[in-house]
């Protein structure tokens, strides 16, 4: 009821409004998340991480970089068992080619999507990693979050 003891019309037709654009937008920021990113290898290394800080990567020095996984076994042992760890923490191998991979984790709730890409560097006993968020500008540390979780199950 309003001051007058009528009732409130204003605050009732603005929820479902408010409630509509919110449905809207993260409809439109899902599908977005869809899109896929240019990826892969460039000069035999991992792309270097855009500008804003929703990304980190182990073959680049700077603010997104992160260390990369170090393995005492073969390449070929410490490759498996990173597809598996990736498999294990929710990701889904799209690629896998010639010590390169890409895999793809889904959010529960919005369905975005964010992309882990690997490179193999048997010789130096490491494998490269990659983490990176499809839309938005900051992603609240999820990206580096992820990756200390792979480090962790890699251990």
């Amino acid at each position: 009821m309003n001051e007058n003891g009528g009732p409130m019309k204003e605050n009732s037709t603005k929820f479902p409004a408010i409630l509509l654009f919110l449905l809207v937008n993260f409809t439109l920021l899902s599908c977005e998340a869809r899109k896929i990113p240019e990826m892969g290898l460039v000069d035999g290394r991992l792309r270097p991480c855009p500008e804003s800080p929703n990304c980190v990567c182990s073959e680049y020095q700077g603010k997104p970089f992160v260390e990369p996984l170090y393995f005492d076994e073969s390449g070929e042992q410490a490759w498996e068992r990173a597809k598996r760890v990736l498999r294990e923490i929710g990701g889904r191998i799209k690629i896998e080619e010639n010590g390169y991979l890409r895999a793809v984790f889904t959010s529960k709730i919005f369905r975005f999507r964010d992309d882990v890409e690997m490179r193999l560097e048997a010789d130096k006993r490491r494998i490269h990693v990659r983490s990176s968020s499809r839309i938005g500008y900051y992603d609240f540390g999820v990206n580096r979050k992820r990756v200390e979780k792979i480090r962790q199950a890699f251990k």
